[in-house]
């Protein structure tokens, strides 16, 4: 299983571990920014078994035995506490989700439930078998339902023995408050663009650029989505298929993907709206006179905000055909400057 830790992650990295003064950390950052693999490399350099003054930055070594085992999720004194949604996605095995048999028939939970949390709790009471600690890592913390969040509170506050705690999120203000303030914060900022691009050129991606301000600067989901076939060519063609209502040419789209993209294009055009240039889509056409009147700059305000409120329904199982058409429909008059308010 591969360690290498993404390059826009490495300064963050040491610089947590050189400032780190509470035993528990929450790991703030987007999905698309890598914030498991963090947690992860946290882990590993705590449980690293080569003396510290010949580990850098306190980085992990990479080669004793500690790290091995953190690679392969068999660190005894290593905990990974996710969703059954991201077992994969944290290299642990699916069949290890604890659920009943049915397991293989239904969808993979999204939340992180209580018993999990306890049979973490008692991972925590064992004395520490290979280092001189013990970890728990928790991700995304946001997923805790409110009875595991509760039920975690107080260990986390007052472990029984050496141990600490890296808690990923998404999502910080979905946290219990009182989880948060037992919390030493790290937070991952945005990716250098030009660190982003040189890693996609590196990963293949042609026309890196395109894909990677489409995506919001997040090189993750843009490799994500070129992979998935929505490649440059398909952003340089997204503006105009909006705008011409195509929804044939996006039927292929995921519904949280094509709400996330209609989201970006309205932002954009209400930066041309305001004398700004394009952002995610610097193809859009231009704004034709009059431009930035209140009517517009109103009506794009209101789609902006529909389309969060769909954002947050995107994986209701719709008809995909009438929910596109839905969506083009109200996008696309918004982004025409002669639209009138809905």
């Amino acid at each position: 299983m591969s360690s290498a830790l993404h390059p826009w992650l490495d300064t963050p990295l040491r610089e947590a571990l050189s400032h780190q003064q509470a035993h528990a950390l929450l790991v703030q950052g987007a999905q698309d920014r890598g914030p498991l693999d963090f947690s992860i490399a946290l882990a590993r350099a705590w449980l690293c078994e080569t003396p510290a003054r010949q580990r850098p930055g306190g980085l992990a070594c990479g080669r004793c035995g500690g790290c091995h085992l953190v690679d392969e999720r068999s660190h005894p004194d290593l905990r990974l506490l996710v969703p059954e949604s991201l077992r994969a996605a944290a290299g642990l095995p699916a069949d290890e989700a604890g659920e009943s048999g049915s397991a293989k028939t239904r969808k993979p939970s999204r939340e992180i439930k209580v018993d999990a949390v306890r049979a973490a709790l008692e991972f925590i009471g064992l004395t520490p078998s290979r280092a001189g600690l013990k970890v728990l890592l928790i991700h995304p913390a946001e997923e805790l339902n409110l009875v595991a969040a509760n039920a975690l509170l107080k260990t986390l506050e007052e472990p029984p023995g050496p141990m600490r705690f890296v808690l990923g999120c998404g999502a910080p203000q979905a946290l219990l408050p009182t989880l948060r303030s037992r919390c030493q914060s790290v937070v991952l900022p945005r990716p250098d663009r030009e660190a982003a691009l040189a890693w996609l050129q590196a990963q293949g991606l042609q026309d890196a650029a395109i894909v990677l301000d489409a995506c919001g600067g997040e090189p993750l989901r843009a490799l994500e989505q070129a992979r998935e076939g929505r490649d440059a060519e398909a952003w340089r063609r997204f503006p105009s298929q909006v705008m011409q209502g195509d929804g044939a040419g996006l039927a292929g789209w995921p519904l949280p993907v094509l709400v996330e993209a209609l989201q970006r294009l309205c932002e954009d055009r209400l930066r041309q709206a305001l004398g700004l240039p394009a952002r995610s889509f610097p193809q859009l056409e231009p704004l034709k006179a009059p431009v930035a009147t209140a009517r517009m700059i109103a009506t794009l305000t209101e789609t902006a905000a529909w389309l969060r409120t769909r954002a947050a329904q995107a994986d209701h199982p719709w008809s995909a055909p009438l929910a596109i058409e839905a969506l083009l429909q109200r996008t696309r008059s918004a982004l025409d400057a002669r639209s009138r308010p809905l």
